[in-house]
């Protein structure tokens, strides 16, 4: 039987690229989009509704993380078998829906990352050569945390199995750009598989991206949680957050 795929897309401000990201989803393939906003102050709500997507709207801006959080609880709610999330900046393209969640379909992979760097032309594709030094830093130390060999972790075009969702205790998780690698490391832990394809590499004034600061503070909270997840691992410090809600289930099932 033909998956049920929901595209869920976390907005903020996106109203000079949310139409074209639509336009170009492979519509035979989803099933549905939806769209959260969260607290936009441009148009992006009123164009989502023209577009017809089913929209939630935050009413501030609580941060990427929490976005995150809204979009998968609602997918799931609609009865997604596979949780694509595209950004609606149109920094990731849309077209690529099918090659993602292709690894899903064929068990071969839980979650599917769309990475910029698995062809190492980020550099000549426009990504800033700081963006990309650090990139691959980081993903380095998480590749030796976690024990896995993927080319890129910070990627914003990621494919899941509704198992994983389901599984994982992402409502533990920050709500600021963090979530991205919390629900990793959070993947990694319960077990799951991890698989990637290439995505090429859009950088242009309409897309979203985090100034250097920013991108600084990113990094440096990266390393926080790669140690917080080791010193788990280890059982030095309360693994609570790492721990499948499946799992915990059982065990409080197996008490009664």
């Amino acid at each position: 039987m033909k998956p049920k795929v929901i595209v869920v897309m976390p907005a903020y401000n996106a109203e000079r690229t949310l139409r074209m990201t639509y336009e170009e989803l492979p519509k035979d393939i989803v099933s549905s989009v939806i769209l959260v906003d969260d607290g936009s102050r441009d148009e992006t709500l009123t164009i989502a509704r023209e577009l017809g997507l089913e929209v939630f709207l935050h009413n501030r801006n609580y941060g990427y993380g929490a976005n995150q959080k809204t979009c998968y609880t609602e997918a799931l709610r609609a009865g997604a078998d596979i949780v694509v999330m595209v950004h609606p900046d149109y920094q990731y393209d849309p077209r690529l829906v099918p090659e993602i969640i292709e690894p899903i379909i064929k068990g071969e992979a839980d979650v599917v990352f769309g990475s910029r760097l698995k062809k190492g032309t980020a550099l000549q594709e426009g990504m800033p050569w700081w963006k990309y030094c650090s990139n691959r830093f980081l993903t380095w130390t998480e590749n030796v945390t976690f024990g896995l060999q993927l080319s890129e972790f910070h990627t914003g075009y990621r494919a899941f199995r509704r198992e994983v969702l389901e599984s994982v205790n992402y409502a533990m998780n920050n709500d600021g750009f963090i979530f991205d690698q919390e629900i990793v490391a959070q993947v990694v832990a319960g077990g799951f598989c991890i698989a990637e394809i290439a995505v090429p590499t859009r950088y242009f004034a309409e897309a979203s991206s985090a100034s250097f600061a920013a991108s600084t503070i990113y990094g440096l909270k990266i390393l926080w949680l790669m140690l917080r997840y080791r010193l788990s691992r280890w059982k030095l410090v309360s693994g609570r957050q790492f721990v499948s809600l499946r799992a915990r289930y059982t065990k409080l099932t197996s008490l009664n």
